[in-house]
């Protein structure tokens, strides 16, 4: 009996320290995989389709280890898309600032979440069946109680640590991290009109989400990796389960083609250039950065005229016009008129960008205004230009 006892006080399982180490992040490691596969890319986005099976487990291990309700998440995250970067965006370090939301993520997310309208607006499509409505739901607190319980049978009084660590895991990776660092600090493929970065080319520790820019730039996507280099791992656990029949892919991001040899703008010109808007942008902004690199000698007095710094200066110059106070953008206005071929590389960037911005013209006459662009942009006499729009006459 006192053997017993003992048994029941040390855990059912024993094992060597880094084994408690390793059990920890698996866990872990699945929970993450939860939230970027079943209510990030499927629930939210709707980028693939799940089968029950995999699809309800998914469900239990959130209410297992989260707490988190599909309806809310869903919700929340929705509205962070809707709203991205404004007063109204839950969870944005460009309006809360960067140490609120790392620090205090997850209780942004409980307040947006416990805001009805929110849910009534944003949290359409989500599951409704009995358990949902009986457990998950309205039980969401007994779900982590029972894994604090399920974890110290199996481990021990270690296991109150693995349960701490799990608790934490999601609310300073997820919430934190990507919804924090993720719009502050990182390196970006595409110019999305937000302030999105991818954190590392790598996502393996958060399931994916570390290519957050992608994310953005295509946010019914089931991959999030897009260049080369960039490995997700949330991808990979996607195409295992496609290949097991237990998950289908709606959409990822497009490819974009390069057909060599045109000279003239047509429909799949435009077609590709409003589908790619955000790497055209993109690619655009390098070739700013290298006329701000040529220019700033012309620049330095009349910087210093309007009391403008270099690197506020050039911050102005890449970021999206519409995203600067008036009194900024007059005063790049000023500034800028003391180099008129960065002038004009930039006043031309604002007017690509109108042009897919135009709802209301027919594909012909943005077709027009498309070939009018390059044009203009050929003539200009500037050769980042000149080479730009004949790149740009090739996309398909």
């Amino acid at each position: 009996m006192i053997l017993d006892l003992l048994n029941l006080i040390s855990g059912v399982i024993d094992m060597p320290w880094w084994g408690y180490v390793v059990t920890t992040l698996i866990l872990t490691h699945i929970t993450i995989a939860s939230i970027t596969i079943y209510l990030h890319r499927h629930s939210a986005h709707r980028a693939l389709e799940l089968h029950p099976i995999p699809s309800h487990f998914f469900r239990f291990w959130l209410w297992l280890t989260t707490g988190m309700v599909t309806k809310q998440w869903t919700a929340v995250h929705r509205k962070h898309h809707a709203k991205c970067e404004t007063g109204d965006d839950p969870h944005s370090p460009v309006t809360f600032g960067i140490k609120k939301v790392l620090l205090e993520g997850s209780e942004l997310y409980r307040k947006e979440a416990k805001n009805p309208e929110t849910l009534k607006r944003y949290g359409y499509g989500t599951p409704d069946d009995w358990m949902e409505r009986n457990v998950y739901s309205k039980h969401s607190a007994k779900g982590v109680a029972l894994m604090l319980i399920i974890n110290v049978i199996l481990f021990g009084p270690i296991g109150i640590t693995i349960w701490a660590v799990q608790m934490m895991w999601a609310p300073i990776f997820a919430a934190g991290i990507i919804n924090g660092v993720g719009h502050y600090w990182g390196y970006r493929n595409f110019q999305a009109e937000d302030a999105s970065r991818n954190v590392l080319p790598w996502g393996i520790l958060i399931g994916g989400e570390e290519l957050h820019n992608n994310h953005h730039a295509y946010a019914t996507s089931a991959r999030l990796s897009n260049k080369w280099y960039e490995f997700d791992i949330g991808w990979l656990y996607i195409r295992i389960l496609e290949m097991m029949g237990l998950a289908t892919v709606k959409k990822t991001a497009p490819k974009l083609r390069i057909e060599k040899g045109k000279t003239q703008c047509d429909l799949d010109t435009l077609q590709a250039v409003i589908s790619h808007r955000y790497e055209v942008l993109a690619k655009y902004t390098t070739s700013l950065k290298e006329t701000f690199a040529k220019e700033m000698v012309h620049l330095k007095e009349a910087a210093v005229q309007y009391n403008v710094d270099k690197p506020t200066l050039r911050r102005w110059i890449l970021a999206d016009s519409k995203t600067l106070q008036e009194h900024e953008r007059e005063k790049l206005s000023q500034v800028l008129s003391n180099a008129k071929t960065l002038d004009k590389v930039y006043t031309m960037r604002n007017e690509l960008a109108e042009i897919w911005q135009r709802s209301t013209a027919s594909t012909d006459e943005l077709v027009k205004q498309l070939e009018d662009w390059c044009r203009r942009a050929e003539e200009s006499g500037i050769e980042v230009l000149r080479n730009f729009s004949q790149r740009l006459r090739c996309y398909a």
